[in-house]
């Protein structure tokens, strides 16, 4: 399921929105960039989280259940360390940030629920939070986007 208010991509630039049609074009945009944003990311977080450091900026941060870590290196040695996963998304959110909020930097909220299992232990549900920022790419007029803020957290129900 797909809620799209505005969404990202990984090589590609969204309209300028001056308008009200401009602003759907630029909601239509943001979601299929983060639809393939989230394609992308689940997959190297299963099968290929060596290439999951290209995703990030170099100074990203990264909230785990509450555990901070900053910089490639720390999350690269960070990922290396979880067991392999499965994730299944059932939820995907995305919005745009105002400029306003990120002085002119073009950004999008993108928000997934879902459940992941991760070797030898049990299924969980999860929520994760990506705050994703458009770069400059030195081989292409469209920007990358990358991760700045990444906030993932179990979903465990008290009983």
């Amino acid at each position: 399921m797909v809620n799209c208010h505005l969404t990202t991509g990984l090589h590609h630039e969204l309209p300028p929105s001056d308008s009200l049609t401009d602003f759907r074009t630029h909601v239509d945009a943001s979601c299929r960039y983060s639809e393939e944003f989230t394609n992308i990311y689940y997959d190297c977080m299963d099968k290929k989280r060596r290439n999951l450091m290209r995703l990030y900026l170099d100074k990203a941060t990264l909230v785990w259940n509450g555990n901070a870590v900053s910089g490639q290196a720390a999350l690269g040695e960070f990922f290396e360390s979880l067991p392999s996963s499965e994730f299944s998304i059932q939820t995907l959110d995305c919005q745009p940030v105002h400029e306003q909020a990120t002085q002119g930097q073009t950004t999008l909220l993108v928000v997934t629920a879902g459940q992941v299992k991760f070797d030898g232990q049990k299924q969980r549900y999860f929520n994760q939070n990506f705050l994703l920022t458009a770069q400059s790419s030195p081989t292409s007029d469209q920007p990358v986007w990358k991760i700045a803020s990444d906030c993932f957290r179990f979903q465990d129900w008290s009983s």
